[in-house]
C-alpha cells in the first residue's frame, strides 16, 4: 500500500540505504554500467563528450566507467578486456584501432557486448557510430580560409584515421574545386596522436615557416594543433590572420580567450555524448 511504501522510503533514508549492485546484476543481468574508452582523457573534445554521456545515463541510475588507450592499439585492447571482465552492459568507444578487422571489435562481437563507435569510423565494419561528416568539416574549413583570400594554403593533418582522412579528403576537394593547387611539402603529416596535438602542431607550423614562400592560411586536424601553429607563427614574429590565416576543428571551450582568438569548426561534442548514450541505452534495454 502507499502508506507502506512511504514507510519503507523513509528508513532508507535514514539508514542511507544502498542497493547492491551485484545482487541487483544477478536478478537483472545488468551491471548498470557503461564503459567509455577515449584516446586522451585530458584533450577536451573527449572530456566534454564524457560530461555528456554521463550527464545523460545517470538519470536512468546507470554509472560511467572511464578508460584511456593513450592512442595506443594494445592498451585499448587490454581496456576493451577490462571492460568486458566487469560486465558493463555497453562500450562506447572512440577507436584507436587502424582496421575494422582488428580482434578488439571480434572480442566484443563474441562477448555478445554491445558497442557504439564515436567520432571514428570503420566503413568496413557493421558497428553502430555517432560522429559528424569529416569530409564535411574539411571542405568548410578550407572554403572559410579561400573566402579569406588565402590562395596558399596548407594543411596540419591528423592521424591515418577516419577523422584524419575524411578532413584531408575534404581539404583537397575544396581546393581542386576553386582550382587551386599546392605542393605536397604543405600537407604535413603530424607526429603522435590526439595525445600530443599541440606539440605536434607547433613543430608542423614551423617546418611550414622554413618553406621558401609559407602559407597563407592554414586548416588544423583539430583545436589543440591550431593552438600549437599559433604559437608557432607568433613566435617566429607573424600575425594571425593577417599574416597566415588559422582555423581548428572541435570548437573548444576556450578557444576565444586565447591571444588570438581562434577560428573553429564546431563538432557539437555534447551533442555526439548524448546521442551515443541514447543510443547505448536503447539497445541495452531492447529486446
Amino acid at each position: 500500500s502507499e502508506s507502506t511504501r512511504q514507510r519503507v522510503l523513509r528508513r532508507v533514508k535514514e539508514l542511507n540505504y544502498q542497493p547492491n549492485r551485484a545482487a541487483r546484476s544477478l536478478v537483472t543481468g545488468r551491471s548498470f554500467t557503461i564503459g567509455l574508452i577515449v584516446p586522451d582523457l585530458q584533450h577536451p573534445f573527449f572530456g566534454e563528450i564524457a560530461r555528456a554521456i554521463a550527464h545523460f545515463i545517470r538519470t536512468r541510475d546507470y554509472g560511467l566507467i572511464i578508460a584511456s588507450s593513450e592512442d595506443d592499439p594494445s592498451i585499448e585492447s587490454r581496456e576493451v578486456d577490462a571492460l568486458i571482465a566487469r560486465q558493463v552492459d555497453a562500450v562506447v568507444l572512440a577507436s584507436v584501432q587502424t582496421s575494422e578487422k582488428s580482434e578488439v571489435f571480434a572480442r566484443m562481437a563474441q562477448a555478445k557486448m554491445p558497442y557504439i563507435l564515436i567520432d571514428r569510423n570503420f566503413p568496413g565494419l557493421g558497428a553502430n557510430y555517432v560522429g559528424v561528416d569529416d569530409v564535411a568539416i574539411g571542405r568548410t574549413a578550407t572554403e572559410h580560409l579561400i573566402r579569406r583570400g588565402c590562395r596558399l594554403i596548407a594543411h596540419l593533418r591528423g592521424p591515418a584515421v577516419s577523422t584524419g582522412i575524411g578532413r584531408f579528403d575534404g581539404y583537397c576537394h575544396a581546393l581542386k574545386t576553386h582550382g587551386l593547387t599546392v605542393p605536397a611539402e604543405y600537407t604535413v603529416d603530424l607526429k603522435g596522436g590526439d595525445s600530443h596535438s599541440e606539440e605536434s602542431g607547433f613543430e608542423g607550423m614551423q617546418s611550414l615557416l622554413r618553406l621558401r614562400r609559407p602559407p597563407d592560411g592554414v586548416f588544423c586536424y583539430n583545436d589543440e594543433v591550431a593552438i600549437g601553429a599559433l604559437r608557432a607563427i607568433l613566435k617566429a614574429g607573424r600575425r594571425v590572420p593577417e599574416d597566415i590565416a588559422v582555423i581548428g576543428v572541435d570548437n573548444i571551450r576556450f578557444a576565444d580567450l586565447l591571444r588570438t582568438p581562434l577560428s573553429s569548426i564546431d563538432q557539437n561534442s555534447e551533442q555526439i555524448g548524448a546521442q551515443a548514450a541514447q543510443l547505448a541505452l536503447q539497445i541495452i534495454e531492447s529486446k
